[in-house]
């Protein structure tokens, strides 16, 4: 029986090495015609293109991880069924569970192994290419930062605070602008309850002004509605993309205790239990995949031309539902830990059903 375990996780191992290679050969040439350009515009050096997109392997390895568990599983079962070494196995009375053990506790300890790099690799590969990307190429160096749920950036000429609740809308609620002068005194303050970018200036509803005076007073004026010339713009306020990603595990963990508000501290569990939830996906998608194989083969007579694209769609749709239950915890409609592990009780559920029936 050591035998044939050893045979079915060489072959396993062997597809998830070729299936990861080709999804991290395809995502990087996609990301190079996407990006290469920008590094020519900029004339740096190939080698820092080179360092950028190796730098990404990592954060590939993560979002693809699962998926490719499921599929060299698949591939393994696949082939095993093709050339009727899955018949043979079962005629000598083994289950169809004890065969696919190998792959299930191979898929395990890849989980882990990718756990692992999430804590000590991921942070420094992440930070290495969003400083490249977004210093290096696009010129914008982050001077705020994102605390009890405000946004603090410091310019050339003062400092902004305020609530966003949409990053992607350039609506800010709660704005105030401050400039200070060389006694480090308060010399201006500027708040607003709501404030938009509109055309090329900045448009602050239901706010006050403060200016010092040459007294030494502090002039007030209120406003309903008032433009301002400030010299920054919403583009210039910006979080790394993938910021969490640059946290490691424990990180994460530390960042979600130390909150304060029940909002932030929400979306910090939901990154955290979200981060480990995700890289163990892989397993549950293994332990429904492998006796869908068997079920694609006896309804319509074929294997791997049917059931790798039934093990994509199966992977999409666990995808999307992982997704729609992450929007949703962020929300506060659901447990971050729910929404994080529900999928896989689900999908790892279901699966264990098909194979105790596939072996009765």
């Amino acid at each position: 029986m050591k035998r044939l375990d050893r045979y079915i996780l060489r072959q396993f191992v062997k597809y998830l090495i070729i299936l990861t290679a080709g999804f991290i050969s395809i995502y990087i040439l996609i990301d190079f015609f996407e990006k290469f350009d920008n590094f020519l515009e900029k004339g740096k050096p190939m080698s820092l293109a080179l360092k950028y997109f190796l730098l990404n392997i990592p954060f590939i390895l993560e979002q693809m991880g699962p998926v490719c568990i499921l599929l060299a599983g698949v591939t393994t079962l696949g082939i095993l069924n093709h050339t009727n070494e899955l018949i043979a196995l079962k005629a000598c009375g083994i289950p169809l569970r004890r065969i696919i053990y190998p792959m299930v506790f191979a898929g395990l300890g890849i989980s882990f192994l990718f756990l692992t790099m999430s804590q000590f690799v991921l942070p420094i590969s992440v930070a290495s290419t969003n400083k490249i990307w977004n210093e290096e190429i696009k010129g914008r160096v982050p001077l705020g930062i994102y605390r009890n749920g405000r946004y603090y950036y410091r310019s050339k000429e003062g400092f902004y605070s305020f609530l966003r609740p949409d990053p992607k809308k350039n609506s800010f609620h709660h704005f105030s602008f401050s400039s200070w002068n060389k006694d480090y005194q308060l010399e201006t303050l500027i708040t607003g309850g709501l404030a938009a970018w509109r055309g090329n200036s900045w448009a602050l509803f239901n706010g006050q002004v403060q200016k010092l005076t040459e007294q030494g007073r502090y002039r007030v004026e209120v406003f309903p509605y008032r433009q301002f010339d400030f010299p920054d713009k919403p583009e210039d306020f910006f979080v790394p993309q993938y910021r969490s990603l640059e946290l490691s595990l424990t990180g994460l963990f530390l960042e979600a205790k130390q909150k304060q508000t029940k909002g932030e501290e929400t979306k910090a569990w939901v990154d955290f239990y979200g981060r480990i939830f995700y890289i163990l996906l892989g397993l549950p998608l293994l332990v429904l995949g492998l006796p869908l194989v068997l079920i694609v083969y006896r309804k319509w007579g074929k294997d791997l031309s049917l059931a790798i694209p039934v093990s994509c769609g199966l992977a999409f749709a666990c995808w999307g539902l992982w997704g729609t239950l992450q929007s949703l915890a962020k929300a506060g409609y659901i447990a971050p830990l729910a929404a994080a592990s529900s999928v896989h009780f689900i999908v790892g559920g279901v699966g264990i059903y098909l194979l105790l029936r596939e072996d009765s």
